[in-house]
Protein backbone atom coordinates (compact mmCIF):
# COMPACT_ATOMS: atom_id res chain seq x y z
CA UNK A 1 0.00 0.00 0.00
CA UNK A 2 1.38 3.35 -0.98
CA UNK A 3 1.62 5.94 1.76
CA UNK A 4 0.30 9.46 1.89
CA UNK A 5 0.15 11.90 -0.94
CA UNK A 6 2.16 9.85 -3.44
CA UNK A 7 -1.08 8.55 -4.90
CA UNK A 8 -2.13 12.03 -6.00
CA UNK A 9 1.16 13.56 -7.12
CA UNK A 10 0.20 13.47 -10.75
CA UNK A 11 -2.73 15.82 -10.29
CA UNK A 12 -1.04 18.88 -8.83
CA UNK A 13 2.27 19.87 -7.34
CA UNK A 14 0.44 21.88 -4.69
CA UNK A 15 -0.62 18.77 -2.78
CA UNK A 16 1.48 18.41 0.40
CA UNK A 17 2.44 15.16 2.11
CA UNK A 18 2.02 15.80 5.86
CA UNK A 19 3.36 12.38 6.84
CA UNK A 20 6.98 13.33 6.17
CA UNK A 21 9.37 16.21 6.86
CA UNK A 22 9.83 18.59 9.79
CA UNK A 23 6.76 18.50 12.04
CA UNK A 24 6.61 22.16 13.06
CA UNK A 25 7.46 23.34 9.57
CA UNK A 26 4.82 21.09 7.97
CA UNK A 27 2.16 22.30 10.38
CA UNK A 28 2.93 26.01 9.97
CA UNK A 29 3.36 25.92 6.18
CA UNK A 30 0.13 23.98 5.75
CA UNK A 31 -1.80 26.05 8.29
CA UNK A 32 -0.57 29.40 6.98
CA UNK A 33 -2.84 29.63 3.90
CA UNK A 34 -5.81 28.35 5.91
CA UNK A 35 -5.28 31.01 8.58
CA UNK A 36 -4.79 33.74 6.00
CA UNK A 37 -7.87 32.60 4.12
CA UNK A 38 -10.06 32.72 7.19
CA UNK A 39 -8.68 36.11 8.14
CA UNK A 40 -9.66 37.33 4.68
CA UNK A 41 -13.12 35.88 5.21
CA UNK A 42 -13.40 37.70 8.52
CA UNK A 43 -12.20 40.86 6.81
CA UNK A 44 -15.16 40.94 4.50
CA UNK A 45 -17.49 40.11 7.41
CA UNK A 46 -15.93 43.00 9.29
CA UNK A 47 -16.34 45.30 6.29
CA UNK A 48 -20.06 44.41 6.27
CA UNK A 49 -20.26 45.36 9.93
CA UNK A 50 -18.17 48.49 9.51
CA UNK A 51 -20.12 49.79 6.52
CA UNK A 52 -23.48 49.05 8.15
CA UNK A 53 -22.50 50.42 11.57
CA UNK A 54 -20.96 53.60 10.17
CA UNK A 55 -23.22 54.40 7.24
CA UNK A 56 -26.59 52.74 7.94
CA UNK A 57 -26.94 53.04 11.72
CA UNK A 58 -26.97 51.31 15.12
CA UNK A 59 -30.30 49.52 14.50
CA UNK A 60 -28.96 48.09 11.26
CA UNK A 61 -25.80 46.98 13.08
CA UNK A 62 -27.93 45.20 15.67
CA UNK A 63 -29.88 43.49 12.85
CA UNK A 64 -26.65 42.32 11.18
CA UNK A 65 -25.35 41.02 14.51
CA UNK A 66 -28.46 38.97 15.13
CA UNK A 67 -28.41 37.69 11.54
CA UNK A 68 -24.72 36.82 11.72
CA UNK A 69 -25.27 34.54 14.70
CA UNK A 70 -28.15 32.79 12.93
CA UNK A 71 -26.16 32.35 9.72
CA UNK A 72 -23.17 31.07 11.66
CA UNK A 73 -25.39 28.37 13.15
CA UNK A 74 -26.81 27.33 9.77
CA UNK A 75 -23.42 27.42 8.10
CA UNK A 76 -22.03 25.26 10.88
CA UNK A 77 -24.31 22.41 9.81
CA UNK A 78 -22.74 22.34 6.36
CA UNK A 79 -19.20 23.21 7.41
CA UNK A 80 -19.30 20.48 10.06
CA UNK A 81 -20.39 17.91 7.48
CA UNK A 82 -17.66 19.03 5.07
CA UNK A 83 -15.08 19.05 7.86
CA UNK A 84 -16.02 15.53 8.97
CA UNK A 85 -15.83 14.30 5.38
CA UNK A 86 -12.43 15.96 5.07
CA UNK A 87 -11.19 13.90 8.02
CA UNK A 88 -12.32 10.71 6.26
CA UNK A 89 -10.59 11.80 3.04
CA UNK A 90 -7.36 12.58 4.93
CA UNK A 91 -7.39 9.23 6.71
CA UNK A 92 -7.67 7.21 3.50
CA UNK A 93 -5.14 9.42 1.75
CA UNK A 94 -2.75 8.63 4.60
CA UNK A 95 -3.48 4.92 4.08
CA UNK A 96 -2.97 5.27 0.33
CA UNK A 97 -6.43 3.91 -0.57
CA UNK A 98 -7.17 5.88 -3.75
CA UNK A 99 -10.52 4.29 -4.63
CA UNK A 100 -11.85 4.70 -1.12
CA UNK A 101 -11.06 8.42 -1.26
CA UNK A 102 -13.06 8.76 -4.48
CA UNK A 103 -16.02 6.74 -3.19
CA UNK A 104 -16.20 8.80 -0.01
CA UNK A 105 -15.83 12.07 -1.92
CA UNK A 106 -18.69 11.44 -4.33
CA UNK A 107 -20.97 10.07 -1.60
CA UNK A 108 -20.42 13.02 0.71
CA UNK A 109 -20.92 15.50 -2.14
CA UNK A 110 -24.34 14.05 -2.95
CA UNK A 111 -25.49 13.82 0.68
CA UNK A 112 -24.29 17.24 1.82
CA UNK A 113 -25.41 18.92 -1.39
CA UNK A 114 -28.98 17.70 -0.96
CA UNK A 115 -28.99 18.85 2.66
CA UNK A 116 -27.69 22.30 1.65
CA UNK A 117 -30.61 22.77 -0.76
CA UNK A 118 -33.09 21.57 1.87
CA UNK A 119 -31.71 23.96 4.53
CA UNK A 120 -31.82 26.90 2.11
CA UNK A 121 -35.47 26.26 1.26
CA UNK A 122 -36.49 25.59 4.87
CA UNK A 123 -35.00 28.76 6.36
CA UNK A 124 -36.50 30.89 3.59
CA UNK A 125 -39.94 29.53 4.44
CA UNK A 126 -39.61 29.87 8.21
CA UNK A 127 -37.48 32.99 8.70
CA UNK A 128 -40.32 34.81 10.46
CA UNK A 129 -40.81 32.23 13.23
CA UNK A 130 -37.03 31.92 13.54
CA UNK A 131 -36.68 35.64 14.28
CA UNK A 132 -39.50 35.35 16.82
CA UNK A 133 -37.70 32.50 18.57
CA UNK A 134 -34.56 34.65 18.69
CA UNK A 135 -36.56 37.36 20.47
CA UNK A 136 -35.59 39.94 17.89
CA UNK A 137 -36.98 43.33 19.00
CA UNK A 138 -40.08 44.38 17.06
CA UNK A 139 -38.46 47.50 15.65
CA UNK A 140 -35.71 45.37 14.06
CA UNK A 141 -37.78 42.50 12.63
CA UNK A 142 -38.50 43.98 9.19
CA UNK A 143 -34.93 45.19 8.71
CA UNK A 144 -33.48 41.83 9.76
CA UNK A 145 -35.85 39.85 7.57
CA UNK A 146 -35.00 41.94 4.49
CA UNK A 147 -31.33 41.20 5.10
CA UNK A 148 -31.90 37.48 5.64
CA UNK A 149 -33.97 36.98 2.47
CA UNK A 150 -30.83 37.63 0.44
CA UNK A 151 -28.27 36.06 2.79
CA UNK A 152 -30.13 32.74 3.04
CA UNK A 153 -29.82 32.29 -0.72
CA UNK A 154 -26.06 31.86 -0.36
CA UNK A 155 -26.23 28.68 1.73
CA UNK A 156 -25.69 26.45 -1.32
CA UNK A 157 -22.61 28.44 -2.33
CA UNK A 158 -21.24 28.13 1.20
CA UNK A 159 -21.57 24.35 0.85
CA UNK A 160 -19.77 24.34 -2.50
CA UNK A 161 -16.81 26.35 -1.26
CA UNK A 162 -16.35 24.42 1.98
CA UNK A 163 -16.77 21.00 0.40
CA UNK A 164 -14.15 21.65 -2.27
CA UNK A 165 -11.87 23.46 0.19
CA UNK A 166 -11.84 20.52 2.64
CA UNK A 167 -11.29 18.10 -0.24
CA UNK A 168 -8.22 20.03 -1.38
CA UNK A 169 -6.93 20.40 2.18
CA UNK A 170 -7.25 16.66 2.69
CA UNK A 171 -4.95 16.33 -0.31
CA UNK A 172 -2.50 18.65 1.46
CA UNK A 173 -3.42 21.65 -0.71
CA UNK A 174 -4.29 24.64 1.47
CA UNK A 175 -3.11 27.25 -1.06
CA UNK A 176 -5.73 27.10 -3.82
CA UNK A 177 -8.73 27.63 -1.47
CA UNK A 178 -6.91 30.74 -0.27
CA UNK A 179 -6.73 32.13 -3.81
CA UNK A 180 -10.47 31.83 -4.34
CA UNK A 181 -11.33 33.12 -0.89
CA UNK A 182 -8.98 36.07 -1.39
CA UNK A 183 -10.64 36.96 -4.69
CA UNK A 184 -14.08 36.65 -3.09
CA UNK A 185 -13.02 38.83 -0.15
CA UNK A 186 -11.76 41.63 -2.39
CA UNK A 187 -14.93 41.38 -4.49
CA UNK A 188 -17.16 41.50 -1.40
CA UNK A 189 -15.42 44.55 0.03
CA UNK A 190 -15.64 46.39 -3.29
CA UNK A 191 -19.31 45.54 -3.81
CA UNK A 192 -20.09 46.41 -0.17
CA UNK A 193 -18.77 49.92 -0.59
CA UNK A 194 -20.35 50.29 -4.05
CA UNK A 195 -23.84 49.04 -3.17
CA UNK A 196 -24.10 50.85 0.19
CA UNK A 197 -22.19 54.10 -0.36
CA UNK A 198 -22.94 54.67 -4.06
CA UNK A 199 -26.32 53.02 -4.66
CA UNK A 200 -27.54 53.52 -1.06
CA UNK A 201 -29.07 50.04 -0.91
CA UNK A 202 -28.47 49.76 2.84
CA UNK A 203 -28.63 46.31 4.43
CA UNK A 204 -29.85 44.70 1.22
CA UNK A 205 -26.76 46.00 -0.57
CA UNK A 206 -24.43 44.54 2.05
CA UNK A 207 -26.26 41.20 1.82
CA UNK A 208 -26.13 41.16 -1.99
CA UNK A 209 -22.39 41.85 -1.96
CA UNK A 210 -21.86 38.86 0.33
CA UNK A 211 -24.05 36.61 -1.83
CA UNK A 212 -22.15 37.43 -5.03
CA UNK A 213 -18.79 36.85 -3.32
CA UNK A 214 -19.95 33.47 -1.96
CA UNK A 215 -21.07 32.41 -5.44
CA UNK A 216 -17.72 33.35 -6.97
CA UNK A 217 -15.70 31.39 -4.38
CA UNK A 218 -17.94 28.29 -4.37
CA UNK A 219 -18.47 27.91 -8.11
CA UNK A 220 -14.92 29.01 -8.91
CA UNK A 221 -13.35 26.39 -6.65
CA UNK A 222 -15.59 23.72 -8.14
CA UNK A 223 -14.44 24.63 -11.65
CA UNK A 224 -10.80 24.43 -10.47
CA UNK A 225 -11.34 20.91 -9.09
CA UNK A 226 -12.94 19.83 -12.35
CA UNK A 227 -10.08 21.15 -14.45
CA UNK A 228 -7.03 20.41 -12.28
CA UNK A 229 -7.89 17.38 -10.13
CA UNK A 230 -8.90 14.90 -12.83
CA UNK A 231 -9.40 12.11 -10.33
CA UNK A 232 -12.42 13.92 -8.88
CA UNK A 233 -14.32 14.48 -12.11
CA UNK A 234 -17.41 12.64 -11.01
CA UNK A 235 -19.87 11.43 -13.61
CA UNK A 236 -23.43 10.20 -13.19
CA UNK A 237 -22.06 6.73 -13.87
CA UNK A 238 -19.69 7.07 -10.89
CA UNK A 239 -22.59 7.87 -8.60
CA UNK A 240 -24.64 4.94 -9.89
CA UNK A 241 -21.95 2.24 -10.00
CA UNK A 242 -19.39 3.27 -7.38
CA UNK A 243 -19.34 2.03 -3.81
CA UNK A 244 -21.39 4.24 -1.52
CA UNK A 245 -19.92 4.35 1.99
CA UNK A 246 -22.99 6.19 3.29
CA UNK A 247 -22.75 4.82 6.83
CA UNK A 248 -19.09 5.81 7.20
CA UNK A 249 -19.65 9.33 5.83
CA UNK A 250 -22.74 9.80 8.00
CA UNK A 251 -20.89 8.61 11.09
CA UNK A 252 -17.91 10.96 10.87
CA UNK A 253 -19.58 13.86 9.10
CA UNK A 254 -22.65 13.59 11.29
CA UNK A 255 -20.62 13.69 14.50
CA UNK A 256 -18.61 16.71 13.37
CA UNK A 257 -21.79 18.37 12.13
CA UNK A 258 -23.42 17.80 15.51
CA UNK A 259 -20.35 19.19 17.23
CA UNK A 260 -20.36 22.32 15.07
CA UNK A 261 -24.13 22.80 15.30
CA UNK A 262 -24.21 22.27 19.07
CA UNK A 263 -21.45 24.84 19.40
CA UNK A 264 -23.28 27.39 17.31
CA UNK A 265 -26.71 26.53 18.71
CA UNK A 266 -25.30 27.44 22.10
CA UNK A 267 -24.07 30.73 20.66
CA UNK A 268 -27.53 31.25 19.13
CA UNK A 269 -29.13 30.80 22.56
CA UNK A 270 -26.69 33.32 23.99
CA UNK A 271 -27.64 35.70 21.16
CA UNK A 272 -31.28 35.30 22.15
CA UNK A 273 -30.40 36.23 25.74
CA UNK A 274 -28.36 39.21 24.53
CA UNK A 275 -31.33 40.37 22.43
CA UNK A 276 -33.45 40.56 25.58
CA UNK A 277 -31.17 43.36 26.88
CA UNK A 278 -32.12 45.68 24.01
CA UNK A 279 -30.51 47.31 20.94
CA UNK A 280 -27.47 48.84 22.75
CA UNK A 281 -26.24 45.48 24.08
CA UNK A 282 -27.12 43.85 20.74
CA UNK A 283 -25.05 46.41 18.82
CA UNK A 284 -22.10 46.03 21.23
CA UNK A 285 -22.30 42.25 20.98
CA UNK A 286 -22.45 42.43 17.17
CA UNK A 287 -19.21 44.42 17.09
CA UNK A 288 -17.40 42.35 19.73
CA UNK A 289 -18.32 39.03 18.10
CA UNK A 290 -16.63 40.22 14.91
CA UNK A 291 -13.55 41.35 16.86
CA UNK A 292 -13.58 38.13 18.85
CA UNK A 293 -13.84 35.95 15.79
CA UNK A 294 -11.07 37.82 14.01
CA UNK A 295 -8.83 37.54 17.08
CA UNK A 296 -9.05 33.80 17.69
CA UNK A 297 -9.88 32.57 14.19
CA UNK A 298 -6.18 31.87 13.42
CA UNK A 299 -6.19 29.47 16.38
CA UNK A 300 -9.30 27.77 15.01
CA UNK A 301 -7.82 27.34 11.55
CA UNK A 302 -4.56 26.12 13.06
CA UNK A 303 -6.65 23.51 14.88
CA UNK A 304 -8.26 22.47 11.58
CA UNK A 305 -4.85 22.19 9.89
CA UNK A 306 -3.55 20.21 12.87
CA UNK A 307 -6.55 17.86 12.54
CA UNK A 308 -5.69 17.08 8.91
CA UNK A 309 -2.04 16.54 9.95
CA UNK A 310 -3.18 14.11 12.64
CA UNK A 311 -5.60 12.32 10.30
CA UNK A 312 -3.03 11.73 7.54
CA UNK A 313 -0.42 10.48 10.02
CA UNK A 314 -2.96 8.37 11.88
CA UNK A 315 -3.97 6.76 8.59
CA UNK A 316 -0.29 6.17 7.78
CA UNK A 317 0.25 4.55 11.21
CA UNK A 318 2.84 7.13 12.35
CA UNK A 319 2.01 7.34 16.07
CA UNK A 320 5.30 8.97 17.06
CA UNK A 321 4.77 11.78 14.53
CA UNK A 322 1.24 12.27 15.88
CA UNK A 323 2.61 12.69 19.41
CA UNK A 324 5.34 15.10 18.33
CA UNK A 325 2.88 17.14 16.27
CA UNK A 326 0.54 17.40 19.25
CA UNK A 327 3.22 18.79 21.56
CA UNK A 328 4.38 21.34 18.98
CA UNK A 329 0.84 22.41 18.11
CA UNK A 330 -0.13 23.09 21.74
CA UNK A 331 2.98 25.20 22.24
CA UNK A 332 2.41 27.29 19.11
CA UNK A 333 -1.26 27.87 19.93
CA UNK A 334 -0.57 28.89 23.55
CA UNK A 335 2.00 31.51 22.53
CA UNK A 336 -0.26 32.97 19.83
CA UNK A 337 -3.42 33.10 21.96
CA UNK A 338 -1.57 34.66 24.90
CA UNK A 339 -0.21 37.43 22.69
CA UNK A 340 -3.64 38.13 21.14
CA UNK A 341 -5.27 38.31 24.59
CA UNK A 342 -2.84 41.03 25.64
CA UNK A 343 -3.47 43.03 22.46
CA UNK A 344 -7.26 42.81 22.70
CA UNK A 345 -7.26 43.80 26.38
CA UNK A 346 -5.08 46.85 25.77
CA UNK A 347 -6.72 47.95 22.51
CA UNK A 348 -10.35 47.19 23.42
CA UNK A 349 -11.61 50.77 23.06
CA UNK A 350 -9.87 51.35 19.72
CA UNK A 351 -11.22 48.07 18.37
CA UNK A 352 -14.77 49.09 19.26
CA UNK A 353 -14.30 52.43 17.51
CA UNK A 354 -13.74 50.56 14.25
CA UNK A 355 -17.41 49.58 14.24
CA UNK A 356 -19.16 52.07 16.48
CA UNK A 357 -19.33 55.87 16.23
CA UNK A 358 -17.48 57.71 19.00
CA UNK A 359 -20.70 59.36 20.23
CA UNK A 360 -22.25 55.95 20.99
CA UNK A 361 -20.35 55.81 24.29
CA UNK A 362 -22.72 53.38 26.01
CA UNK A 363 -22.27 50.79 23.26
CA UNK A 364 -18.49 51.23 23.37
CA UNK A 365 -18.39 50.71 27.15
CA UNK A 366 -20.45 47.51 26.92
CA UNK A 367 -18.19 46.19 24.17
CA UNK A 368 -15.00 47.00 26.10
CA UNK A 369 -16.42 45.16 29.09
CA UNK A 370 -16.95 42.05 26.99
CA UNK A 371 -13.53 42.15 25.34
CA UNK A 372 -11.65 42.59 28.61
CA UNK A 373 -13.42 39.70 30.29
CA UNK A 374 -13.71 37.10 27.55
CA UNK A 375 -10.70 38.24 25.49
CA UNK A 376 -8.30 37.68 28.38
CA UNK A 377 -8.79 33.90 28.10
CA UNK A 378 -8.15 33.11 24.44
CA UNK A 379 -5.69 30.39 25.47
CA UNK A 380 -8.73 28.42 26.63
CA UNK A 381 -10.41 28.45 23.23
CA UNK A 382 -7.06 27.81 21.49
CA UNK A 383 -6.57 24.58 23.48
CA UNK A 384 -10.16 23.57 22.81
CA UNK A 385 -9.75 23.95 19.04
CA UNK A 386 -6.71 21.65 19.15
CA UNK A 387 -8.60 19.08 21.21
CA UNK A 388 -11.43 19.12 18.67
CA UNK A 389 -8.88 18.64 15.87
CA UNK A 390 -7.03 15.83 17.64
CA UNK A 391 -10.07 13.69 18.29
CA UNK A 392 -11.42 14.24 14.76
CA UNK A 393 -8.01 13.27 13.41
CA UNK A 394 -7.87 9.94 15.28
CA UNK A 395 -11.43 9.08 14.20
CA UNK A 396 -13.07 9.86 17.56
CA UNK A 397 -15.35 12.76 16.64
CA UNK A 398 -17.71 11.76 19.44
CA UNK A 399 -15.22 13.09 22.00
CA UNK A 400 -15.17 16.46 20.21
CA UNK A 401 -18.96 16.49 20.47
CA UNK A 402 -18.83 15.78 24.21
CA UNK A 403 -16.32 18.59 24.77
CA UNK A 404 -18.52 20.98 22.80
CA UNK A 405 -21.54 20.05 24.89
CA UNK A 406 -19.55 20.68 28.08
CA UNK A 407 -18.25 24.05 26.83
CA UNK A 408 -21.50 25.36 25.37
CA UNK A 409 -23.74 23.76 27.95
CA UNK A 410 -21.82 25.47 30.72
CA UNK A 411 -21.85 28.77 28.83
CA UNK A 412 -25.60 28.74 28.18
CA UNK A 413 -26.68 27.55 31.63
CA UNK A 414 -24.39 29.94 33.48
CA UNK A 415 -25.31 32.85 31.20
CA UNK A 416 -29.05 32.43 31.80
CA UNK A 417 -28.60 31.96 35.55
CA UNK A 418 -26.18 34.84 36.12
CA UNK A 419 -27.89 37.28 33.74
CA UNK A 420 -31.09 36.90 35.77
CA UNK A 421 -29.33 38.29 38.88
CA UNK A 422 -29.86 42.08 38.81
CA UNK A 423 -26.46 42.80 40.40
CA UNK A 424 -24.69 40.83 37.66
CA UNK A 425 -26.84 41.22 34.54
CA UNK A 426 -25.04 41.12 31.20
CA UNK A 427 -21.66 40.54 32.92
CA UNK A 428 -22.85 37.00 33.64
CA UNK A 429 -23.08 36.30 29.91
CA UNK A 430 -19.50 37.46 29.37
CA UNK A 431 -18.01 35.47 32.28
CA UNK A 432 -19.85 32.26 31.32
CA UNK A 433 -17.80 31.96 28.12
CA UNK A 434 -14.25 31.42 29.53
CA UNK A 435 -15.62 29.24 32.33
CA UNK A 436 -17.11 26.90 29.71
CA UNK A 437 -13.79 26.78 27.84
CA UNK A 438 -11.87 25.90 31.01
CA UNK A 439 -14.13 23.00 31.96
CA UNK A 440 -14.06 21.49 28.46
CA UNK A 441 -10.25 21.88 28.27
CA UNK A 442 -9.83 20.03 31.54
CA UNK A 443 -11.96 17.08 30.45
CA UNK A 444 -10.36 16.93 26.98
CA UNK A 445 -6.80 16.94 28.29
CA UNK A 446 -7.63 14.15 30.73
CA UNK A 447 -9.10 12.01 27.93
CA UNK A 448 -6.08 12.68 25.70
CA UNK A 449 -3.57 11.82 28.43
CA UNK A 450 -5.49 8.72 29.50
CA UNK A 451 -5.65 7.48 25.91
CA UNK A 452 -1.91 8.00 25.41
CA UNK A 453 -1.17 6.29 28.72
CA UNK A 454 -3.18 3.22 27.69
CA UNK A 455 -1.26 2.98 24.43
CA UNK A 456 2.10 3.01 26.23
CA UNK A 457 1.14 0.37 28.82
Amino acid sequence: MLAGMNIFKEDTVMNRDLTNGNVTGSLLVFAGPMILGNLLQQCYNIVDTWVVGRYVGADALAAVGSSYTLMTFLNSLLIGLCMGSGSVFSYYIGKGDRQKVKDCAQTSFALIGMLAVAVSVAVQCFRGPILWLLRTPGELVQMTEEYLVIIFTGIVFIFLYNYFAFLLRALGNSVVPLYFLGAASVLNIGLDLFFVLVFHWGLQGAALATLIAQAVSGVGLGVYIWRKESFFRFSLQDFVRGEKPVAEICKYSGMTCMQQSVMNFGILMVQSLVNSFGPAVMAAFAATVKIDTFAYMPAQEFGNAYSIFISQNHGAGKKRRVGEGTKKAFGVSAVFCGAVSVLVFVLARYLMLIFVRAQDTHIIEIGMQYLRIEGAFYVGIGILFLLYGYFRGINRPGVSLVLTIISLGTRVVLAYILAAVPAIGVLGIWWAIPIGWALADGVGIMILLYGNRRETI
